[in-house]
């Protein structure tokens, strides 16, 4: 009977479709932003750690606006919600042309969590929206087929920064033994360098500001759904006291913490890991392609087997494999263990909504401001990349080189994971 139940409901599909399409919008912020890292750190001649800020910059904006975007929703509606998330879009990827102007580091950090603040009011409308829109039952297999649209939009992210930004980076080019030739510049040559590259970057950013305003004015034009028995009152205190009582919700935006916090990690810092073996940045970042896409499929396939399979089995099982393959990017030296680091997102891939609409099941009303919750977790990102960053930066720990060592925090980050599948089995039924 399960498998009968439509997951999208005709009334449904076009604003389906339409909020869909948002997921791959913010998966291409992401996932053009996460090389940037590594692209920084060079032409900017700064540390891992204080390149790694890029990611503190555009996940923190979701930590800072997840809540007020919450608020704005539940008083008003999605539509206000998603107008204003994607206002907030435009203007901070618009504010990198004058930060290219100024080449200031400071000023890209402002624009990107600007920016963020967009995707917070996105991440936090579209999710429970998605939820929202046909029976509970199959809530959760929705909520996974629209994010499996997220990595389609961020593998076009990487697509561009692979071929459009890492590739054309004066600061990249290597001399015959493979060493940075920016590094032996003068300053009045790193300075040309530096003005080219950060133009480089700049631009796709400008133009993807101009396509979200575009996105704007169709969902400004498009009739929307409105929420069934919507309470548009505003009882914070109230909600807060029954989210915070609900260990099953809590024990969710903790694991999502961790789970956002190794996604960010793998995919940011396989440049490094790949840099660690001589490979040049926009080559790296190919292989990252190769891990988006294997997400993509895992994605679709664990949907797909969700009709089967309970989804908080599935997450505990998917939860172990990461633990085992983040264990091999550790202790293996060389490419295997980077083809373990790219095969880390087949296990990856259905984590982030799985755990979401486990931690939202049953709040009804609370859904809004739970979601903005769930949303603030992708803090997560912003917290865990710097702290990776500056084990990076010691060189060696122990026998290992310091970036394989650095893969311990995602390996941490899955047994918190492998652990809320397990008790949302056991416990949390």
């Amino acid at each position: 009977m399960k498998s009968k139940i439509k997951v999208v409901p005709k009334e449904y599909l076009f604003p389906f479709i339409l909020i869909t399409s948002l997921f791959a919008l913010w998966g291409f912020a992401n996932d053009i932003t996460n090389p940037m890292v590594a692209a920084f750190k060079t032409v900017m001649e700064i540390s891992n750690a204080k390149a790694a800020m890029v990611q503190f910059a555009f996940y923190g904006g979701y930590a800072t606006m997840a809540i007020p975007a919450a608020l704005v929703i539940k008083r008003y509606s999605y539509k206000v919600g998603i107008i204003v998330g994607l206002t907030l879009y435009a203007i901070g990827a618009l504010l990198f042309y004058p930060a290219a102007q100024f080449e200031f580091f400071g000023f890209f950090l402002v624009s990107l969590y600007i920016l963020t603040f967009g995707l917070a009011f996105l991440e936090t409308t579209a999710n429970p929206y998605i939820l929202s829109m046909g029976p509970e039952e199959t809530a959760t297999r929705r909520l996974n087929l629209a994010q499996s649209f997220n990595p389609m939009g961020s593998i076009f992210g990487m697509f561009i920064a692979s071929n459009v930004i890492l590739a054309t980076l004066e600061s990249d080019k290597r001399d015959s033994a493979g060493n940075l030739i920016f590094e032996t510049l003068s300053a009045s040559e790193k300075a040309g360098i530096r003005a080219h590259d950060l133009a480089v970057i700049r631009d796709p950013y400008v133009m993807l500001g101009f396509f979200v305003i575009l996105m704007l004015a169709i969902i400004v034009l498009s009739k929307m759904p409105k929420r069934a028995k919507a309470d548009h009152s505003i009882r914070t205190k109230d909600t807060f006291k029954r989210l915070a009582k609900n260990v099953k919700y809590r024990e969710g935006v903790l694991a999502q913490v961790f789970y956002v916090g190794a996604q960010i990690m793998c995919w940011t810092f396989i440049i490094q890991y790949a840099d660690n073996l001589g490979i040049p940045k926009a080559e790296a970042q190919r292989y990252n392609i190769i891990a988006m896409a294997i997400f993509i499929g895992s994605r679709f396939v664990s949907t797909f087997l969700m009709k089967y399979l309970n989804a908080r089995f599935m997450l505990t099982i998917f939860a172990v494999g990461g633990m085992l393959t983040t264990t091999g990017v550790i202790l293996i030296e060389g490419m295997p263990g980077l083809y373990l680091l790219i095969a880390t997102s087949a296990f990856m891939s259905l984590m982030f909504p799985t755990i979401y609409g486990i931690a939202l099941e049953g709040l009804s009303e609370d859904s809004t401001l739970g979601a903005a919750g769930l949303v603030m977790a992708i803090v997560g990102g912003a917290l865990m990349p710097p702290l990776q960053g500056l084990l990076i930066d010691q060189g060696t720990i122990a026998w290992l080189p310091a970036v394989n060592f650095s893969f311990i925090l995602p390996f941490i980050c899955f047994v918190a994971i492998a652990i809320y599948g397990y008790r949302t089995m056991k416990i949390h039924v």
